[in-house]
């Protein structure tokens, strides 16, 4: 091709984005605002820890695998894999009860039914539909473009798309197949993942629990930041040149609503024949584009829907956690009030879901020898403030509340290293739109054809990829992202994922 390409963001999607335009020819130059690639998914050292940053679920590995494959890779070259067992487990408040899942039905399917009598066999009938809706996504509605409404609505979408619940919402979903609270709140948690909460998503959705219980969830050895050291190293086999410490200053525009390059904040300018942002794409438009050349109003954004953001804390203790698994979910009591203080009211959850994800189970590298590594993600509103003080109070709530439903006595004399990072961090490290950790959320409003495009309305030469683009969030859904912003430059208007460039 010989054309130049400019990419902004080193986060997954313009990670994949890089290698699959210089596997074309093109000629690739990524432009990093921090120090070091990977965006949101990320890592850092501290006193012999390891922590990755965001990400921390490798899921849909058959999209991981289709996606180094396109690259001639085998992804089994580049990570480890560790298939989890059990996948995770999930922690009840006030009963002093935890049941683990292996993604393993032969054992699920008996730990549903304690929870829920006659549950199993709807599960099975469950995970039945969920398997069909997941292919049918997969092979005709997540790896195509569109533009307008009769690019969605379709003979395709009229024959297959009907059996997609894309207008029905989750919980209610959900509630046609179980009734107990702690089975619908099993079938729900996976939303997180999304942005999202199950009162205002699309049941199409209830694809996740075919990717949980039927397919596994998988940790590579090293931690979740060696997928970017894997996309890394392929685009630099491939020819791309990397820049860190490069944040952007401007878009160029030329004549012809086209752009021109880019001009960093140290005044350095590099042309480009396109553009690809993965940055925030509220960022893209408001900081480095003039107005004129916005696709969205500022009453556009808004008006979104976002993503929570998150409240972290990244624990390293000086021994081992008994009764702890790789991943671990402590539930809110009270769900609704839950997902409506991060989405309705906005403020602080007064009885917050946690997530506690402990690599060093899994990983010995994770920690030093004999300490263990914790990840806890309390999912907040965006937009929230907080002082220093206010901060470490609500840390050590979270602290409390782990002492008393993991059973960890003396949880804070066993912390040798903490570190807390939530909303502001979003968005001073990433330049995520009032903290949000994900991006928009995907509500009924926010998804398919009515999430932002992955072209530019303004700008002929101007392309999206990421989160806030199609098909949404999450690592595997930033690689088919990044195959879309590929199909969108190249002109392939096809609506499955492809064999080769």
């Amino acid at each position: 091709m010989n054309r130049k390409v400019a990419i902004i963001g080193g986060g997954i999607g313009g990670l994949a984005t890089a290698c699959l335009l210089a596997k074309k020819g093109f000629a690739v130059q990524l432009f990093e605002k921090n120090a070091q690639l990977g965006g949101v998914c990320n890592s850092f050292e501290a006193e012999g820890f390891t922590f990755d940053m965001g990400p921390s679920w490798y899921l849909m590995p058959d999209v991981f695998e289709n996606f180094f494959k396109l690259l001639g890779e085998n992804v089994a070259d580049h990570l480890d894999l560790i298939k989890l067992s059990p996948s995770y487990r999930i922690f009840f408040k006030d009963t002093g009860q935890h049941y683990d899942f292996y993604s393993d039905l032969s054992r699920d399917l008996n730990t549903i039914e304690i929870l829920e009598p006659g549950g199993a066999a709807k599960l099975q009938e469950y995970l039945k539909l969920s398997e069909m809706q997941y292919k049918i996504a997969l092979q005709s509605f997540m790896y195509k473009n569109y533009d307008t409404v009769f690019d969605f609505l379709n003979k395709q979408v009229a024959t297959e798309g009907r059996r997609l619940k894309v207008f029905s919402k989750m919980n209610t979903y959900v509630e046609k197949f179980f009734k107990t609270d702690e089975v619908q709140k099993i079938m729900e948690y996976q939303l997180v993942f999304l942005g999202s909460s199950p009162y205002n998503t699309p049941a199409l959705y209830n694809i996740m629990s075919h990717i949980d219980f039927n397919m596994g969830v998988y940790y590579p050895r090293g931690g979740v930041y060696q997928i970017v050291r894997a996309l890394h190293n392929i685009g630099e086999k491939l020819g791309v040149e990397y820049f860190t410490d490069a944040p952007i200053d401007r878009i160029l525009t030329g004549s012809k609503r086209r752009v021109r390059g880019v001009r960093l904040q140290s005044g350095e300018e590099f042309s480009a024949d396109l553009v690809v942002s993965n940055a925030n794409i509220q960022h893209t438009e408001t900081k480095m584009l003039s107005r004129p050349h916005r696709s969205f109003s500022d009453r556009y954004w808004k008006t979104r829907t976002l993503a929570p953001s998150a409240f972290i804390l990244y624990l390293g203790l000086k021994d081992k956690v008994p009764g702890i698994a790789h991943h671990n979910l402590i539930f809110s009591k009270d769900w609704r009030s839950n997902f409506a203080e991060i989405f309705d009211d906005p403020q602080w959850p007064t009885d917050p879901s946690l997530y506690i994800c402990a690599p060093s189970v899994t990983d010995e590298s994770a920690a030093p020898p004999g300490q263990e590594n914790l990840f806890v993600l309390v999912p907040t509103a965006p937009g929230l403030k907080a002082t220093e003080k206010q901060l470490a109070k609500y840390a050590d709530k979270i602290l409390t509340t782990i002492e008393r439903e993991i059973h960890i006595p003396n949880l804070r004399e066993r912390i040798c290293y903490q570190r807390i990072f939530w909303g502001k961090d979003f968005t001073e490290r990433y330049n995520n739109y009032r903290g949000s950790a994900l991006g928009l959320a995907h509500t009924i409003s926010q998804t398919a054809l009515l999430r932002p495009n992955n072209k530019s309305k303004r700008l002929k030469n101007l392309f999206y990829v990421g989160a806030n683009t199609n098909p949404g969030i999450g690592m595997p859904i930033c690689l088919i992202s990044a195959e879309l912003a590929y199909k969108r430059i190249v002109g392939d208007k096809s609506a499955s994922h492809l064999e080769v460039l």
